[in-house]
């Protein structure tokens, strides 16, 4: 298996982030599947690279990567090392993030030959945040032929809904959010929320979902305590085309933790994987 690790990248605002690609070298071009990682998260979160070779060894391309601005830098990708960067992350730029992605793939690299990869069979998956930023990628850009969410939120300013808070965050500027497994406090500039008000319609995950004319695939623990699997059963109900599996006892992270400290995926995860393999599958054959 070649697993190519870091390739620098450029992303929103000239910002570098690192991409990680995990595939069979067999000469044949094989689908590619690129994996958006949520909020507070990073390419070399818990199991996510146990899930790549699971993908890669099932004849995929297994594309995984940091979002620019999600706080870690090229040093250290696994850190929040950054977090004036974090606090400077917008929707813009994490799509942004995406379409260089879809670029780099376009444009052919050393790491990755044009005849492994099959231009014509591109799949985003997006966990949690990622799934909504997947989702609203994938309505409008024709090259991605289907999607998958993991734990996906439905709905972009979910955690907006508190008018006290939007009344401080204008006025300050600013508002911290805890990153439990770290301890730090995580700022979140204003000019997020602005940003999104000025993409609204665009933005808009449930006009992506209804709109959508392709395969759609939604994955949800019903024991998820960040994103309840109601989140999921709205996103489904939005369009009928689309498949909902609900895996029974999972979690946010479906078993998943960081860092992770076997080679063996939790069961949960492994159901994930192999859901979302077999749903891609149909489509390849």
């Amino acid at each position: 298996m070649q697993i190519i690790k870091d390739i620098q990248m450029t992303g929103a605002m000239g910002r570098p982030f690192l991409l990680d690609v995990y595939y069979q070298k067999d000469g044949r071009a094989k689908p590619v599947v690129i994996f958006a990682h949520g909020f507070k998260g990073f390419k070399d979160w818990g199991h996510w690279q146990l899930i790549a070779r699971k993908f890669a060894e099932s004849g995929f391309v297994f594309i995984k990567f940091n979002f620019s601005h999600n706080g870690t830098t090229l040093a250290k990708p696994m850190d929040f090392e950054d977090l004036e960067a974090f606090g400077h992350n917008n929707y813009s730029k994490e799509l942004a993030d995406l379409e260089a992605v879809m670029q780099w793939l376009k444009n052919g690299s050393n790491e990755m030959p044009p005849t492994e990869a099959s231009l014509q069979n591109i799949f985003l998956i997006g966990h949690s945040r990622g799934g909504a930023i997947c989702a609203v990628k994938a309505a409008q850009d024709a090259r991605i032929k289907a999607l998958i969410t993991w734990a996906a939120v439905s709905h972009l300013d979910y955690a907006w809904q508190d008018a006290k808070l939007m009344e401080d965050w204008e006025k300050r500027g600013v508002y911290h959010v805890l990153n439990g497994r770290t301890g730090q406090r995580m700022p979140i500039y204003y000019q997020m929320y602005r940003d999104f008000v000025a993409h609204k319609e665009a933005f808009d995950v449930g006009q992506a979902v209804r709109k959508m004319k392709k395969p759609l695939l939604i994955i949800h623990g019903d024991e998820d305590p960040s994103v309840p699997v109601e989140a999921a059963r709205k996103l489904h109900s939005w369009n009928a085309d689309s498949k909902l599996h609900i895996i029974t006892g999972a979690n946010h992270v479906f078993g998943g933790s960081h860092p992770f400290p076997t080679d063996t995926l939790p069961e949960h995860a492994k159901e994930l994987a192999e859901s979302s393999i077999e749903f891609l599958k149909k489509l390849t054959d």
